[in-house]
């Protein structure tokens, strides 16, 4: 088994020196792929973008990031992945005077295990859920309409399909050229992210979730995460061993940062989905929500992204790990909670008052 894993490991970091030396000119373009492919702008962009446009989908984009990124978490721990950048350094499948160098660049040095690929699974499992949501809107219109399938709906779908495959496969690709992964794990990364968008695709529940559920599934998935940890840990199992292999062999320290870690990732993840609630079943929300026309669309969207995107400036600091954690939790709870709630209730008051200045001159006149 072990002959078989370094063969595969060998192979990528031979995909990986390939990657680097025959098209260095689209490392602009690997890296930006690596970042477009955070799960971040699925919870700064995607989520408040879709959620007042069509409120069903962002709530299931919020759910399938979340759910699929704990997963992803549990699958590593038991994986126990290695990463191209470290392995290459410290495996015995290459003599040291044919060990190969392969280059970093600062989104190469993740700390957890590399199997499967977070960034791989999270865009499969995103865009997935994007793609069939938008064949899903326009089937019911057509259906809603009495009209069947035409040519346009045809190329609609062969666009989208195209689009979402060519999505995933710059994903892997990236993730390989910087050394973060390794062939199969971004591969195993796709598959596994489709199958969890999939299962939300038939999930119905989550769209009328009332605060209990919210609260109990936040508590359960954080208690799993951290038993399962200490259990493993209790038997001589050190599930943070890939931090020590990260801080080893990254050419440049900054390039390690807690916010990749783990705890980091799970913590990010709870708070989401605890502030999701706390936003869906707010008195602000249950307020504005009454009030859903365009502009009050437009208005919500727009000062979303703008208030998340001045929010996001703010990094807790990492000189204290529990520190760090716990503002990480903070911060991720109240983008949803800002997104749901708070901007809708105010840009809904503020439309409100417009409308009532707009009508006094008239009653006056009357």
């Amino acid at each position: 088994m072990n002959a078989v894993m370094d063969a595969a490991q060998a192979f990528g970091v031979s995909s990986t020196r390939y990657l680097q030396t025959n098209y260095q000119d689209a490392q602009g373009l690997f890296l930006w792929v690596s970042w477009a492919a955070d799960l971040r702008n699925t919870f700064f962009i995607f989520f408040p973008l879709w959620f007042h446009l069509r409120s069903s989908v962002g709530i299931k984009l919020i759910w399938v990031a979340v759910i699929g990124d704990w997963l992803n978490l549990v699958f590593k721990w038991i994986l126990f992945g290695e990463r191209p950048y470290w392995w290459v350094h410290e495996t015995a499948h290459y003599a040291d005077a044919d060990r190969p160098h392969i280059e970093q660049y600062p989104m190469t040095c993740e700390t957890g295990p590399g199997s499967p690929s977070g960034h791989a699974m999270g865009a499969a499992s995103i865009y997935y859920t994007l793609v069939t949501s938008i064949l899903a809107i326009m089937t019911s219109k057509k259906k809603d309409g009495g009209k069947r399938p035409t040519n346009k709906h045809w190329y609609l779908k062969a666009v989208l399909w195209t689009l979402f495959s060519a999505v995933q496969v710059c994903v892997c690709l990236s993730r390989v050229f910087i050394a973060a992964h390794f062939p199969h794990q971004v591969v195993a990364g796709v598959i596994t992210g489709i199958i969890v968008a999939e299962a939300f695709n038939r999930t119905q529940w989550i769209y009328n979730a009332g605060m209990k559920k919210y609260f109990y599934t936040t508590l359960f998935l954080t208690s799993f995460a951290v038993g399962f940890y200490l259990l493993l840990r209790s038997v001589g199992v050190d599930l943070l061993w890939t931090l020590d292999k990260a801080q080893k062999w990254c050419v440049r320290p900054e390039w390690v940062n807690l916010d990749s870690t783990p705890f980091a990732s799970l913590l990010r993840n709870m708070g989401t989905l605890f502030g999701l609630g706390l936003g869906l079943h707010s008195p602000l929300y249950a307020e504005a929500k009454g009030s859903r026309d365009v502009s009050s669309k437009v208005g919500c969207v727009v000062g979303s992204l703008v208030l998340l995107h001045l929010f996001d400036s703010f990094k807790p600091p990492t000189h204290t790990a529990a520190l760090f954690y716990l503002l990480s939790f903070c911060k991720s709870a109240t983008v949803p909670l800002v997104a749901v709630s708070i901007v809708p209730y105010f840009v809904n008051g503020a439309l409100s008052l417009q409308s009532k200045k707009g009508a006094w001159p008239r009653d006056y006149a009357d």
